[in-house]
């Protein structure tokens, strides 16, 4: 990875991009400085202290810390995500939209359009409830209708201008731009997590205490990141073989070929779906007035994760079993849509390949659909593994939420690999540029 990013600064081309994404990265952190104007900015760590719940520790983590402490860019680039996921879901609904995904260039750039639309109107959304809702519990200074529509203004604008910065960033930095500041976000909140395990496992200690502490937080977190590295580049090869063909005057065709079938095909987005039909009743509540020793209020702790896997209330970890069949499920129904086995096997037929052994047309589209089930299994478990490991160490030894477990995890191993073999790709096509030119 070192030498990846040495080979790339030698390139002036490579280098200004790079400069330009971390120029990018220092706005986004100076914009996490600037408070909301009229709202009290320690209002949520006060509320947070309160909270028996973990719900908004992971919206935290992706804001980078401008959530607790309310800065313009308090709903970071969640709305944009958000509004992604939802055209992505509308492509199959929608028989328009999902033409524009098979029209190329032109198809993208209009989902592009209607995406930035949607997050938008997700971010006005989003804002007016956090600065209605909070506002009341003590989050603005005056509750009156002008700070209300000032700190919707921001958030939204904020919000807007983040997803700008990501596009630049595709667009004349390094890598896919919005998950580059997702990934500068979550990192921004390492330190103070690394300083909470220190208080927590390590401080106050005897040497030989402190000392097998450290190297089993370390062993634990080097293992999670192989994991998820071997999870995250593991597929299947299906062998394919094209049959030669009269062209003219020439035969053509004849090579052979490979389907590569990630492991984790649906990869983070089942987690993100399941977390979110969890939290979703879970946020709700918070602004309102909750009697947990109601019924009602029974169900949302066993809905919140930060009450899975205790001792000592073993009865709300059957969420934690409902969370890992929504895992499941999510992780098929994600492929789904995002790989369709017949038309792979009919795009196979009209070129003229085949898999060795199989008949093309169906029988091939339910080989396919075979393989493909049984590795999203595996990849479902893998992310199963990913996603309890981080809770069970909360709930049987009060970890709390740190940034680099769980989807974060996932997010930030990704990313770097994205961002890594983006890297190396533009080096290799500028090498074949200069080739060709010689």
């Amino acid at each position: 990875m070192f030498k990846s990013i040495r080979n790339a600064f030698k390139v002036k081309e490579l280098r200004s991009k790079i400069l330009y994404t971390f120029m990018m990265l220092v706005v986004i952190r100076f914009g996490c400085q600037l408070p909301i104007p009229g709202i009290k900015t320690t209002f949520f760590a006060e509320w947070f202290e309160k909270q028996t719940t973990d719900v908004f520790g992971f919206f935290n983590a992706m804001t980078g810390g401008s959530f607790s402490s309310m800065s313009i860019f308090a709903l970071s680039i969640t709305p944009y995500i958000t509004s992604s996921i939802i055209i992505q879901l509308l492509t199959i609904a929608i028989p328009k939209l999902e033409e524009l995904q098979k029209d190329g260039e032109d198809g993208r750039k209009k989902i592009q359009e209607y995406t930035r639309y949607t997050t938008v109107a997700l971010a006005l959304l989003e804002s007016s409830a956090m600065a209605i809702g909070f506002g009341r519990q003590g989050l603005l200074l005056d509750y009156n209708v002008w700070n209300i529509i000032v700190a919707v203004v921001t958030m939204t604008t904020g919000s807007a201008l983040l997803m700008w910065i990501g596009e630049q960033i595709t667009e004349k930095g390094v890598g896919n731009g919005i998950s580059i500041v997702l990934l500068f976000n979550i990192l921004s909140s390492v330190p103070n997590d690394v300083r909470s395990l220190y208080y927590r496992f390590i401080f106050g200690q005897s040497v030989a205490a402190m000392a097998i502490a450290f190297v089993l937080i370390a062993l634990v977190i080097l293992a999670m990141v192989v994991f998820v590295i071997v999870l995250n580049d593991a597929e299947r090869r299906i062998p394919v073989q094209y049959s030669k063909k009269m062209v003219g005057r020439k035969m053509v065709g004849g090579q052979a070929s490979s389907i590569p079938l990630k492991i984790n095909t649906a990869g983070v987005m089942p987690v993100i779906f399941a977390s979110s039909i969890m939290s979703f009743p879970v946020v709700i509540a918070q602004f309102f007035t909750v009697d947990y020793n109601s019924i009602g209020g029974k169900i949302l702790m066993m809905l919140n994760s930060s009450s899975w896997c205790r001792p000592e209330q073993p009865v709300y970890s059957i969420g934690l079993v409902i969370y890992i069949a929504l895992l499941i499920v999510f992780a098929y129904f994600y492929t789904s849509i995002t790989f369709n086995p017949l038309e792979v096997a009919n795009n196979m037929k009209k070129q003229g390949g085949f898999i060795p052994g199989i008949r093309p047309g169906k029988p091939t589209s339910d080989y396919l659909n075979k393989i493909l089930n049984y590795i999203v299994f595996i990849g479902a478990v893998g992310l199963i593994v990913i996603a309890v490991v981080p809770i069970l160490a909360s709930g049987l030894l009060d970890v709390g939420h740190i940034s680099f477990s769980g989807t974060s995890l996932i997010i930030i191993v990704g990313v770097v690999l994205e961002t890594i073999k983006a890297v190396e790709s533009q080096m290799l096509v500028r090498y074949y540029k200069g080739f060709l030119n010689d």
